[in-house]
C-alpha cells in the first residue's frame, strides 16, 4: 500500500471503479468522473466465497480482465484524508490478494487521469475463467454471502452503470435475466 502511495502526488490520487465501487465506494472523494480504461474489461471472473458466496457455494464478483475496454468511474481521493481513505480502500480491495494494483491512464471528458485500478491476477486460484453465460447465471442465482445475494450485487452494478449512462450490454442482459428469474421465483413462492 505504501509503495503505491509513495510515487504519487498526494493532491492528485485517483481510483478507477468498475463494479461495486461505483455504487458503494465506502470512502470519501472530492471529485468523480465517468472514465474509460483501455486494455481491460469488466468481467465476473473472481470467485467469491465470503462476500457474495460461501466456500461450499461460491459466487462471482467483478474483476478487470485482460482485453477490450471498460467504462467506469474515477474517484479523486481527498488529500486531507488520503492515508485513511487509501487504507480503507486497500483493505476492501486487497483482502483476498486476487488483484494486482496498477497505475493506469483513464480517459475522461476533461482529459486523461492517472488512476489506480485493481486488475485481476489471472494466476490467482480465485480466477474464474471461460464460464458460459448459462454457467455464470446458475452460479450467481445460487450464491449468497455475508454482503448479501450474488444476484443483488450484479443487478446493483447494472443499475449504477445505467444511472451513470455507462453502457455494458453483456452485463445488462445478465441483469435482466436475473430479474426475470427473481420475478418467476417470487411468483412461485407468494
Amino acid at each position: 500500500m505504501q509503495q503505491n502511495l509513495a510515487h504519487t502526488d498526494p493532491d492528485n490520487v485517483w481510483v478507477f471503479g468498475y463494479g461495486s465501487l461505483i455504487w458503494r465506494p465506502e470512502f470519501e472523494f472530492q471529485e468523480c468522473r465517468v472514465a474509460t480504461l483501455h486494455g481491460y474489461h469488466r468481467a465476473l471472473c473472481l470467485w467469491s466465497s465470503v462476500n457474495r458466496g460461501t466456500p461450499e457455494r461460491p459466487g462471482l464478483v467483478f474483476g478487470l480482465d485482460e482485453g477490450g475496454r471498460c467504462q467506469g468511474k474515477v474517484f479523486k481521493l481527498r488529500p486531507d484524508a488520503l492515508e485513511q481513505e487509501f487504507r480503507a480502500l486497500w483493505k476492501r480491495e486487497m483482502v483476498s490478494g486476487a488483484y494486482i494494483p496498477t497505475w493506469t491512464t483513464c480517459e475522461t471528458d476533461l482529459g486523461p487521469v492517472r488512476a489506480l485500478a485493481f486488475i485481476m491476477d489471472r494466476e490467482n486460484h480465485a480466477y474464474a475463467r471461460d464460464l458460459t453465460f448459462e454457467e455464470t447465471l446458475q452460479i450467481i442465482l445460487n450464491a449468497s454471502g455475508q454482503n448479501g445475494p450474488c444476484p443483488e450485487y450484479v443487478i446493483e452494478t447494472a443499475h449504477a452503470l445505467s444511472d451513470a449512462n455507462i453502457q455494458d450490454h453483456a452485463l445488462f442482459e445478465l441483469a435482466d435475466t436475473l430479474k426475470k428469474h427473481a420475478h418467476k421465483s417470487h411468483k412461485a413462492h407468494p
